[in-house]
C-alpha cells in the first residue's frame, strides 16, 4: 500500500498547486445546478432525479478525465520506472473515486437546498450515489488512460465514455428514483448488486488490462 499512498498524496499536492482546476470544477457544479435552477425551478420527481444524473455524469467526464490525458510523456516515463502500472492505476482510482464523491456530496445538498428534497429513503439513495460515484471513478480512470495514448485525447475520451457510461447511468436512475420514491427495499438491493457488481467487473478489468496499455 505504501507506493498507493505515496501516489495519492502527489495527487494532492498537484491539485493543491493547481487550485484554479479544483475550483473550476466546483464553480460547474454550482453554476449546472444553478442554471437548472433557474430554468426549471419546480421538478417531479423523475426529473430531478434523471437532472441530477446527468449534472454529474458530465462533472465526472471533466473531473477525471484529466487523470491520465494531464500527463506528459517525460512523467510517464518516471512513474515507469518508480512504480508498478497497477499501483498507479489504483491510486488514480482511489483519488478520483474520493474527488468524485466529494463533488456528488456537493451536487446534491445543492440540489436539496434550490430545489427542495423529495428523496424518501435517504439511506438508500446515498448507497446508490457512493456505488455510482466509484462505477464513473472506475470507467473514466480508466478510459483516460486508453485516449492518453491517442491523439486528439480531449476529444476521443467523451466518444469513448458515453457508450460504456449509458448502461450504468441507467441503472442508477432506476435504483435511485426507486430509492426517491421509498420503495421495497428488496428490489432496490437488487439494483445496489448489480451495480457493485458492475464496478468490480470494471476495476478487474482495469487492473488486468492497464499494464498492456502502460506499456505503449
Amino acid at each position: 500500500m505504501n507506493p498507493i499512498l505515496q501516489l495519492i498524496k502527489k495527487e494532492l499536492v498537484l491539485e493543491w498547486r493547481q487550485r484554479y482546476a479544483l475550483n473550476g470544477i466546483l464553480l460547474q457544479v454550482l453554476s449546472s445546478v444553478f442554471v437548472v435552477y433557474l430554468a426549471i425551478k419546480v421538478l417531479n420527481n423523475n426529473t430531478w432525479n434523471g437532472v441530477f444524473w446527468i449534472v454529474m455524469l458530465f462533472i465526472s467526464i471533466n473531473s477525471i478525465a484529466k487523470s491520465f490525458i494531464g500527463e506528459g510523456k517525460g512523467r510517464n516515463l518516471y512513474y515507469h520506472m518508480l512504480v508498478k502500472p497497477q499501483h498507479l492505476l489504483l491510486a488514480k482510482f482511489i483519488y478520483n473515486a474520493v474527488l468524485n464523491l466529494v463533488l456528488a456530496i456537493l451536487c446534491l445538498g445543492t440540489f436539496i437546498l434550490l430545489m427542495g428534497n423529495p428523496i424518501l429513503s435517504g439511506s438508500l439513495y446515498v448507497w446508490v450515489t457512493l456505488l455510482g460515484c466509484l462505477g464513473f471513478a472506475a470507467t473514466f480512470t480508466m478510459l483516460s488512460a486508453i485516449a492518453s495514448k491517442a491523439g486528439n485525447s480531449n476529444l476521443l475520451m467523451p466518444v469513448l465514455s458515453l457508450p460504456i457510461i449509458i448502461p450504468l447511468l441507467l441503472i442508477l436512475i432506476k435504483a435511485a428514483k426507486r430509492a426517491m420514491d421509498g420503495l421495497d427495499p428488496d428490489l432496490i438491493y437488487k439494483d445496489l448488486g448489480i451495480l457493485f457488481a458492475f464496478n468490480l467487473l470494471v476495476i478487474t478489468l482495469a487492473y488486468i488490462l492497464f499494464p498492456s496499455v502502460w506499456k505503449e
